[in-house]
């Protein structure tokens, strides 16, 4: 993973913004980063199952569920942050019949953040992909003691 710092705003105003990559292609041919930390805020894009290392996904939407948790997790580690740092999460499905099965999946790793969630049917851009999942997490240190 790759990161990067912006510090320039709009009307004068200083921007302390850091862009966290994955080396995902899609990244850089669609110009976004896979997360965004702003102040206390970490913001990961919507991630699918593909392993980028070697850019091969499974065709098991659990097991695509566990990797995109991988890949969350990664870019949530060099925002300083955790999966138990999790506030919200949007789950994105082709198929709402997929949802259930990846239940135990979701449980797995964000049982114990036990986010606000939401889950939407819609398609996504390659059809080998079953699901997305996006979160906004809220760093440590900025969480009251």
């Amino acid at each position: 993973m790759r990161a990067g710092r912006e510090r320039a705003g709009a009307q004068g105003r200083t921007l302390n913004r850091q862009h966290i990559s994955s080396g995902s292609r899609f990244e850089s041919e669609i110009g976004y980063s896979r997360a965004v930390v702003a102040g206390d805020w970490v913001f990961v894009s919507g991630t699918t199952g593909f392993d980028y290392a070697t850019m091969a996904i499974s065709s098991d939407v659990r097991e695509q569920a566990a990797q995109c948790f991988k890949n969350i997790a990664a870019a949530l580690t060099q925002a300083g942050a955790s999966l138990d740092d999790v506030v919200r999460v949007n789950y994105i499905l082709p198929n709402t019949a997929d949802f259930e099965p990846c239940w135990p999946v979701l449980r797995e790793y964000l049982g114990q953040a036990r986010p606000a969630a939401t889950m939407v049917s819609a398609g996504l851009l390659d059809p080998r992909m079953k699901i997305e999942i996006e979160v906004t997490a809220l760093r440590p240190q900025a969480l009251p003691r």
